[in-house]
């Protein structure tokens, strides 16, 4: 169910083209197809620990398959942009159940020596799914239409549906607890605040609007951490970032989904928009380097197991960094051909560091942290992908330079986009630095 939920969302940043002419709307406009659905899946990723506790594995499993089948009918049956969104901000519900439900599952029945084992397991099902989704929505958009994206998932979606009701079982009681709809209303409007910040930082004259979203952004998050210092009611604890190896394995992993994200937005829309290449090509250019280092992912978690962390978080890094700094200084002129060689060893770096940051983190951490540590884990993963959509796009159309044509500007946008995320190649290796010398 989880992969079904990442299938469609990484599918449609290939249909952004095609949504742009048929609604006649802008690509900051319509990449909130993706950052909605992302900032959806991460505010119900951050109740995870209390649904954990509070419901039935299969209960959540139930809900999750509801609400995906129910956006896809109202995305297929969308006449307006409006109403588009709408039904994927509900169909976000999806994997805002089921990826932590995924994750909970295997922190219950598996021993910590193949935790990593396990998690790369699960990091394949959600990473094949990216893989396939750009090259499934070019596919369905160059021979049907983007509305089919939906109509075809929904039988798989109600065979899932009754698999999961008979298979998934219960691993540990339920209690009732009270939810803190305080905390909650504190972090959902600070993270909604900050992703429009972002999203108007690029049209003209709109730095005071990005200012007064920050500033607003900044006073959610305080008043959230003052009031998480008395409150007991249940959301999830904050305490595990006083722990070094959650710290320092958290901030690598959110720049570096933010980073995936963001480039799986902005090649299939660079080859589109600077090559003139047709949307099925847009979504196939990811897909040699994201099948591969999607199988990859159970050998990356054997490697953490039997080899410690620092090869496969290291090496990943470095197989991350190199076509970054490649893409920077060729932005502006990159081959079809090049772009698929770049981003292959891009995706295999990042795989590896990727999943085996959450690992690592996982593993130091005692068992009563797991729930806390996933629920923040999962939300800062959806957080980081929302602003990497986000950001990128402000990137990409940041420029206009009367002397360029639209697609040299936007070539030059990207440029910029590809140094910002070269920079955080850099300092992923300080943070790795940090974790093995606080863990």
């Amino acid at each position: 169910m989880t992969f079904m939920g990442v299938l469609t969302e990484t599918s449609m940043n290939v249909t952004f083209p095609t949504l742009m002419k048929q609604f006649n709307i802008s690509l900051a406009t319509v990449q909130w197809v993706t950052t909605g659905y992302l900032l959806m899946v991460a505010l119900l990723t951050i109740t995870s620990a209390f649904l954990k506790r509070r419901f039935t594995n299969k209960q959540l499993f139930v809900s999750a398959a509801c609400l995906f089948i129910a956006g896809d009918v109202m995305c297929g049956l969308a006449t307006t942009y409006w109403v588009l969104l709408v039904g994927r901000i509900i169909q976000a519900g999806c994997v805002g159940l089921s990826g932590p439900l995924m994750n909970n599952i295997i922190l219950d029945v598996v021993p910590p020596h193949k935790l990593g084992t396990y998690m790369g397991m699960a990091n394949l099902i959600v990473l094949v799914a990216p893989a396939l989704g750009p090259t499934f929505g070019g596919a369905v958009v160059a021979f049907a239409s983007w509305r089919m994206i939906f109509w075809i998932t929904v039988p798989l979606t109600l065979i899932l549906l009754v698999l999961g009701m008979l298979i998934i079982k219960q691993y540990a009681p339920t209690q009732h607890y009270e939810f803190d709809w305080l905390r909650f209303g504190l972090l959902a409007v600070g993270l909604v605040s900050l992703l429009m910040g972002f999203n108007v930082m690029g049209q003209p004259h709109s730095w005071g609007k990005f200012v007064a979203y920050l500033v607003l952004s900044i006073a959610m998050f305080s008043l959230f951490g003052w009031r998480s210092k008395y409150s007991h009611k249940a959301l999830f604890k904050l305490a595990v970032f006083k722990r070094p190896a959650f710290l320092f394995s958290f901030l690598p992993y959110i720049l570096l989904q933010y980073s995936n994200i963001g480039i799986n937005f902005m090649l299939p829309s660079y080859v589109q928009m600077v090559n003139g290449a047709s949307s099925f090509i847009g979504g196939l250019i990811l897909l040699p380097g994201s099948v591969l280092n999607g199988l990859g992912q159970p050998i990356y978690g054997w490697m953490l197991d039997h080899l410690g962390g620092k090869i496969p978080l290291y090496l990943g890094n470095t197989l991350f960094l190199i076509p970054l700094i490649l893409f920077t200084i060729f932005g502006q002129h990159i081959s079809i051909l090049n772009i698929v060689i770049l981003y292959t060893i891009f995706a295999a770096g990042r795989s590896m560091a990727f999943g085996n940051s959450m690992a690592y983190g996982l593993k130091k951490l005692g068992k009563t942290e797991r729930n806390d540590a996933n629920a923040i884990y999962g939300t800062g993963n959806m957080v980081a992908g929302s602003l990497g959509t986000t950001i990128i796009a402000t990137l990409m159309t940041s420029l206009t330079l009367p002397h360029f044509s639209v697609a040299q500007n936007v070539a030059a946008g990207s440029q910029l986009a590809f140094g910002m995320l070269g920079l955080i190649g850099i300092l992923n290796f300080w943070l790795f630095k940090k974790l093995f010398q606080n863990s």
